[in-house]
């Protein structure tokens, strides 16, 4: 009898995490009400120059996100005076948790739920209402001789966490990362090759009606990169060289 109580019990809680879920999602793409997106810069390779910069961040510096977002946003839908609205956090002391080098859908499935306990936990202190999307920033000393990990959106718990470079030269570049990871936690889906990294037409293509169809002169913000030819592309310099494609807009609600 107690056993059938702690399934009935365990049963409930799944069902009513589920149903959470599943209404979280759907309401961060109503695009009724402005989203609430708080960055928390993490000091990514505990460095003096990555902290200092993490110091020096300011709200302005993600600006353009939340320019980028109302301006493709418009294009397709009722205008939101401010579809986003980002907020600065406080800065965390510790690393998320590591997927490693397990990629078997079992070890992706308990890391997501490690991340997403997480992500609560650690921001308890400063979050007494919890923001609809929680982007987390790792900042590197730039480093020509090392490559950053991928970044990654999660939809489930509406989690990003990005590897960026302290510099302001990159501060732009971090940005087109942020927004590329926030919309995959709304649902959008990667449009470029993950061996190479290029664009896959049409829909990884800002113009793909463009002739001729190379070079591009704009990212689709899910492609990643401005392709300038079939087999070369380059990422973009800011999101003003980037647009939301039609299936990228479908993904997120914004057109049916």
């Amino acid at each position: 009898m107690f056993k059938a109580i702690r399934i009935s019990i365990l049963l409930f809680v799944l069902f009513f995490v589920a149903v959470s879920t599943w209404l979280t999602q759907a309401r961060s793409t109503d695009w009724n009400n402005s989203l609430w997106v708080k960055v928390y810069p993490i000091n990514g390779d505990d460095t003096a120059a990555s902290g200092k910069y993490i110091e020096g961040l300011r709200l302005s510096d993600f600006k353009s996100i939340e320019s980028f977002l109302e301006r493709e946003t418009g294009k397709y839908a009722a205008s939101l005076d401010r579809p986003v609205r980002i907020e600065l956090g406080q800065a965390i002391d510790e690393q998320p948790p590591e997927l490693g080098g397990e990629t078997g859908a079992l070890s992706v499935m308990l890391w997501s739920l490690k991340m997403r306990w997480w992500a609560g936990s650690i921001t308890d202190d400063q979050d007494r209402i919890e923001p609809d999307v929680r982007m987390f920033v790792r900042y590197h000393t730039p480093d020509a001789t090392i490559s950053l990990e991928n970044s990654v959106g999660l939809q489930k718990g509406m989690v990003g966490i990005v590897n960026g470079y302290a510099s302001r030269r990159y501060r732009e570049t971090n940005n087109v990362i942020i927004a590329h990871e926030f919309l995959h936690t709304l649902g959008a889906t990667d449009k470029y090759d993950p061996g190479t990294g290029q664009p896959i037409g049409p829909d990884g293509l800002a113009e793909p009606d463009r002739k001729p169809l190379y070079p591009q002169q704009y990212a689709e913000i899910m492609g990643g990169r401005i392709a300038l030819a079939d087999d070369d592309a380059m990422i973009p310099k800011s999101l003003r060289h980037t647009v939301i494609g039609p299936l990228t807009a479908r993904e997120i609600n914004l057109i049916d």
